[in-house]
């Protein structure tokens, strides 16, 4: 039996979400082909003699190109089964299934998906989704199975200060996240609940990954201090068997301050930059967010990374239903004071908050008062903001970034607080 798995957007990375349930898969028998259709074309010959296809959607971007595709299949090869797993999936399960999804499994999913693939052949009936809050299956991780995705030097590359290019590969530490932050799309499935892999199965990824030419590895977990303990015997173990090869985290700002010992080992053991989840630097924004930290607090994480020699990278939700044009200023002045613009994607400037389903942000009154109901296309709550002038400003703030992508930061940054002082 021929199981295809598709993937739509991870980032531009090799997608670890499809090398991960590949080798469940084939360990259970199955032929397995994984297509990663932000790299490669799907062959019609191939969906013709496969009887699942599995789209894995890890995130918002990836679930909206997945729709018209699932559609597509299932109009031109109505018989097909298909399957939705990830975390976006038990999110969008009605709309999934109306688009003809019969499966959908949560991003705990290797060994239902295994289970879903054999009901097929024997006409036994698929296993049921978990629900959202529910107890999550803990699973024995295996080492994922990158064989057939394409090669590495496919995706994008990490450019360093002397202009030359490293490969990266990904991986994953853990799963999940034991913090709740309201805006946060891992919540609703993991509530709090999160998932250590072995060092040994981590490990191994990262040696199939080397061997590939990898000589820099990001790491997916969405908090890699969850486990602090596991982070440490992590990157002791992986700079003692592979020195020159250098890494990526993303830690949030609470995190940073309470295992502030450990960011000299992040330094001495390779690890180049810190991506933290800022998201503001307005406490009575990040309260609603329920972050678990301060604008002090951002301050304080700023300068221990940079007594550790550890460059941070914070990425920010700019603009929300709070955001003001004085707010906005004082984000602009922060970052420009704390010397990050050159750390800063110009795409954050230009950042909207989403409203998804389930989000825990529909618990606010404000919230429940400013959105319209669900797009089905966009996959969100519409809002707007009370302020046109916010609104405009994150329309101008998106088109700089995206005009100036490769341009220098300060001067996206320049034009940006030009056409703030206009409004």
């Amino acid at each position: 039996m021929r199981v295809v798995l598709l993937s739509t957007y991870d980032l531009g990375r090799q997608p670890f979400g499809l090398a991960s349930p590949a080798a469940w898969l084939r360990r259970a028998g199955f032929e397995v082909t994984c297509v990663d259709l932000s790299r490669e074309k799907l062959s019609a010959d191939l969906i013709s003699s496969a009887q699942l296809a599995a789209f894995y959607l890890p995130m918002h971007t990836a679930t909206r190109l997945a729709m018209p595709v699932i559609k597509r299949l299932k109009a031109s090869h109505p018989a097909l089964s298909i399957a939705a797993y990830g975390l976006y999936a038990p999110l969008n399960e009605a709309l999934l299934r109306e688009s003809g999804v019969s499966i959908v499994l949560g991003p705990e999913c290797e060994d239902d998906l295994v289970a879903a693939a054999a009901a097929l052949g024997t006409k036994a009936p698929t296993p049921a989704p978990q629900a959202p809050y529910a107890p999550l299956a803990r699973l024995s991780f295996i080492q994922p199975d990158r064989s057939g995705l394409p090669a590495l030097d496919r995706y994008a590359s990490l450019q360093m200060p002397d202009g030359s290019h490293k490969v990266v590969g990904t991986t994953d530490a853990t799963r999940g996240c034991k913090h709740r932050c309201r805006h946060c799309p891992i919540v609703p499935i993991y509530d709090g609940q999160f998932r250590v892999i072995p060092v040994d199965v981590v490990l191994a990824d990262v040696r199939a990954q080397v061997a590939l030419g990898a000589a820099h590895i990001t790491f997916g977990d969405p908090d890699f201090f969850n486990g602090p303990t596991h982070a440490r015997k992590l990157i002791e173990a992986l700079h003692l068997e592979f020195p020159a090869i250098t890494y990526d985290v993303i830690i949030k700002v609470e995190h940073l301050l309470q295992h502030r010992e450990l960011l000299p080992l992040l330094a001495r053991t390779g690890c180049l930059f810190v991506t933290s989840a800022v998201e503001s630097v307005d406490d009575e924004v990040l309260a609603k967010l329920e972050k678990g930290h301060t604008r002090a607090d951002f301050f304080a994480a700023a300068a221990l990374c940079r007594a550790a020699a550890l460059t941070l990278v914070p990425t920010f939700v700019a603009f929300t239903p709070w955001t003001s044009l004085d707010g906005y200023q004082d984000l602009l002045d922060v970052v420009e004071e704390l010397d990050l613009v050159a750390n800063v994607a110009p795409v954050q400037w230009g950042i909207r908050l989403l409203v998804t389903w389930q989000s825990r942000l529909l618990e606010l009154p404000d919230i429940q008062t400013l959105v319209g109901s669900f797009d089905r296309t966009t996959l969100t709550f519409p809002w707007r903001h009370p302020d046109p002038r916010v609104d405009e400003l994150q329309a101008h703030a998106m088109a700089i970034a995206g005009a100036r992508i490769n341009g220098s930061r300060d001067e996206i940054v320049a034009k940006i607080r030009a056409h703030l002082s206009t409004s």
